[in-house]
């Protein structure tokens, strides 16, 4: 199991972007960063992600021995472990959106970037960032967001930190057979319309599980859409 190594810092541009030059620098698995404010965060697709003082701004440094095909694992793994967070402070009623949301009644409360640099078989290095509105919820255009706060739950970033690295280590060490039932127990139930927007196209059908390698399975008609990236929103029914 990894033993971290824990770096604060009152302000960074962003904690993946630091973790990142870590990885190039050569730095061993098991670096994570915590900054309690950053200037430049980033988002999935290429957004900014405000990152505001009070809130979670956390990446950590992986050399990962799991094969590229199981690329997917790891947004679902962080989300189980920030679900996991949560549950222990108190809040159990948060669930998991693929591939890397975790939400509070439909409203974003944390989000998940992933970075790697892949090598011949194997990762050469791959940073997990993690963002977590605890005291104020950023808006972010056409979605809600939600924070801890407003559930009467008050933590600080390094205390929720603190419990949140025990259980992303613990993750890591799960095969991908036991993550993805593990992360369907905890996200939206079969059959739930979803609208999915990639670089492509639309497509809108029902949730109909997880691949063996993470992928989302939409069913549109009578086939089966494997979906390996893009934006999911819950559709109406």
């Amino acid at each position: 199991m990894i033993s971290w190594r824990l770096e604060q810092f009152e302000q960074l541009g962003s904690t993946s972007d630091h973790c990142i030059q870590a990885a190039r620098n050569g730095e061993a698995e098991g670096l994570a960063v915590l900054a309690l404010a950053q200037t430049s965060g980033r988002g999935s697709r290429g957004r900014a992600w405000q990152a505001p003082s009070g809130n979670l701004n956390l990446s950590v440094l992986l050399r990962p021995s799991r094969p590229l095909a199981e690329a997917g694992m790891f947004p679902l793994l962080a989300g189980l472990a920030v679900q996991e967070t949560l549950a222990g402070l108190g809040l159990e009623t948060a669930t998991l959106k693929w591939p890397n949301d975790v939400q509070v009644g439909g409203a974003k409360l944390a989000g998940i970037l992933i970075d790697a640099q892949p090598g011949p078989a194997r990762f050469d290095w791959l940073v997990i960032g993690i963002g977590v509105n605890l005291l104020t919820a950023p808006e972010i255009p056409g979605r809600q967001t939600t924070s801890l706060a407003r559930y009467g739950i008050s933590v600080t970033p390094a205390g929720f930190a603190a419990r949140l690295l025990p259980a992303l280590a613990r993750w890591l060490t799960q095969p991908a057979a036991a993550i993805i039932p593990a992360w369907s127990a905890r996200a939206h139930a079969p059959g739930t319309p979803l609208c999915v927007h990639t670089s492509q196209h639309d497509l809108t059908g029902r949730f109909a599980g997880l691949s063996r390698t993470g992928e989302l399975l939409l069913a549109i008609d009578h086939r089966i859409e494997t979906i390996s990236t893009g934006e999911i929103f819950l559709a109406a029914s």
